[in-house]
């Protein structure tokens, strides 16, 4: 079922042009100092047909629930993904949203100094000013209410999100809201729904938390089930106005 995605203007940037670039189950929202569509459709394109035609030959790679080790010669983006998701024990496929915002992102930052990009939950930020980024954490009392602040100086950066109670992805776990901020995308996307995975209540917050704390790359974590909160690392938060 389609759910509208209204949490896509939960970060401020009026300051940008916003854009859509959609390819099967891409869906990007973009916003950039122009409209560089034509371009970001390109890049979505190029990066689908490396997975596509990677797993055509290695179906596994779709399916697995499970890091997989994945050849030298694999494309950087196949990489990058099976790298992230052996981090924090889950499937490749885990980190696809956040992979393919990063890997489309850093592209289109030759063209626009600021960029963002939006897949399903899962952010690229590269931007030269403060910006404050809302957390979208479904019915629970908190969502909408509580902001990251990042600075120009931290990006780019992977903001990700998962939730065991909003949204398609597969999650194990009945989350509100996870979010994971880390340098690579596709890192903060396997690792949110890792965590994700392990959040059944509210007392299961500490344990999820302090089992991030080994994981190298990871910037900070913030999770939410209910009307409980977790936060872990270098993270700002802010109160956003009702």
């Amino acid at each position: 079922m389609y759910q509208p995605r209204s949490y896509r203007h939960w970060i401020k940037s009026q300051d940008l042009v916003p854009f859509n670039v959609v390819v099967q189950e891409t869906d990007l929202y973009i916003r950039a100092s122009a409209d560089l569509s034509r371009e970001a459709r390109q890049l979505v394109l190029k990066y689908r047909r490396l997975l596509e035609d990677y797993i055509e030959h290695h179906p596994a790679f779709l399916t697995s629930l499970e890091p997989l080790a994945v050849p030298e010669d694999a494309p950087p983006i196949v990489r990058d993904m099976a790298k992230a998701a052996s981090q924090v024990g889950v499937g490749p496929m885990a980190a696809v949203a956040g992979a393919m915002a990063e890997f489309v992102g850093n592209e289109l930052s030759a063209l626009s100094p600021e960029i963002i990009i939006e897949n399903g939950g899962d952010i690229f930020l590269k931007t030269r000013r403060k910006r404050m980024v809302s957390i979208y954490a479904g019915k629970s009392p908190l969502s909408g209410r509580i902001g990251l602040e990042i600075s120009g100086k931290e990006t780019p950066l992977g903001i990700c999100t998962s939730s065991g109670t909003v949204g398609h992805s597969l999650s194990y776990g009945q989350a509100d809201g996870i979010v994971v901020l880390a340098k690579s995308a596709s890192l903060a996307d396997a690792a949110a729904t890792a965590i994700g995975n392990g959040i059944t209540q509210p007392g299961d917050i500490p344990q999820q938390l302090e089992q991030v704390k080994g994981v190298t790359g990871l910037k900070g974590v913030i999770i939410i089930k209910d009307s409980q909160m977790g936060v872990w690392g270098d993270i700002k938060l802010s109160q956003m106005a009702t």
